[in-house]
């Protein structure tokens, strides 16, 4: 039996909530990753819900946290946005990192093929049958009864795909009504930052990636928060505000972990402590778990200003 809640990325993932208490943290802009990810893809999940009878809302909901909103290494490179493996499969192969190296996830041409294969996973086997008895409005039901049904191991499941329905009033799609005609009217646009932002380099991929269910893209040999800002549609300011950045647009090595939306107060399992390393500071760490520093102080009683020590065993949750 295939197990699709993980994410293939070595971290996973993955994303947006780690336990029930997460989901109560203060309000946040809504991320424009997820955003555009529902406006992309709501016809094609109503689409499958005339046909398939599975909520449009789950549909989205399973492929943004499957996915990383699309910018997974498996959505990016295999148009895989359920993370299903190659179980029973004679097509196209990406082999892949996630609960042991190198495994093997099913490749599709399309993402439209990717999101029919998820739709013929849950009307195709008998395990699925009871959801189906489900009214297609209940994407609470659905939620629950996907994770009592064994779609997932993550005991959080149903939250997250709840919460994400929720936050992007993804339900709006269970009408049957086309992405065009939930799009929100259009306001006058304000500007995020003040700085200039500088044209972003076309020709060089931007690797994405998540870590504490947050998600966040590697930086590029002389990038700039600005660039990133403009190349993802982001405010600068409110870019370095997610990541504790200050002052005028501070150097980014390349490398670097740059995430898009506010970090969490405690890492996700099985991230449960850490042993400093020589080079390593309070920064570095609560930005390589996803953590706002000064959580991380909290965690481990410790004021500003502390420097760790190598060898210094640190709490992450």
């Amino acid at each position: 039996m295939m197990q699709m809640n993980k994410f293939a990325f070595p971290f996973f993932f993955v994303f947006m909530l780690s336990m029930v208490s997460d989901m109560k943290a203060e309000p946040q802009d809504k991320n424009p990753l997820f955003q555009r990810y529902a406006e992309t893809y709501g016809d094609l999940a109503v689409m499958h819900q005339r046909k398939y009878r599975i909520p449009a809302s789950i549909t989205l909901a399973q492929g943004m946290l499957e996915s990383g909103a699309g910018q997974s290494v498996l959505a990016r490179k295999a148009n895989n946005h359920f993370g299903i493996k190659c179980h029973e499969w004679t097509g196209e192969r990406i082999y892949h990192d996630d609960d042991l190296r190198g495994e093997c996830f099913r490749k599709y041409k399309t993402v439209d093929e990717s999101f029919d294969d998820h739709s013929r996973f849950l009307t195709g086997r008998h395990y699925y049958t009871s959801l189906f008895l489900l009214k297609i409005d209940d994407y609470k039901a659905w939620a629950r009864g996907l994770q009592q049904c064994g779609y997932a191991t993550d005991k959080g499941y149903a939250d997250k795909l709840i919460r994400l329905i929720e936050e992007y009033e993804l339900y709006r799609y269970d009408t049957e009504k086309s992405s065009k005609q939930l799009s929100p009217k259009k306001k006058e646009a304000k500007p995020a930052s003040r700085r200039p932002i500088p044209d972003a380099p076309e020709t060089v991929e931007r690797k994405t990636d998540m870590m504490n269910e947050l998600v966040f893209v590697y930086a590029l040999e002389n990038d700039t928060y600005a660039r990133i800002a403009r190349e993802l549609g982001f405010g600068v300011d409110e870019l370095m505000k997610f990541n504790e950045a200050y002052g005028e647009d501070p150097s980014l090595e390349k490398g670097d972990i740059v995430y898009l939306e506010k970090k969490k107060k405690k890492a996700s399992k099985p991230y449960y402590d850490h042993v400093v390393q020589s080079g390593e500071s309070m920064y570095s760490i609560a930005q390589r778990y996803g953590i706002q520093i000064r959580s991380l102080y909290k965690i481990n009683k410790k004021r500003p200003g502390y420097v760790p020590l190598v060898g210094d065993v640190l709490r992450l949750r």
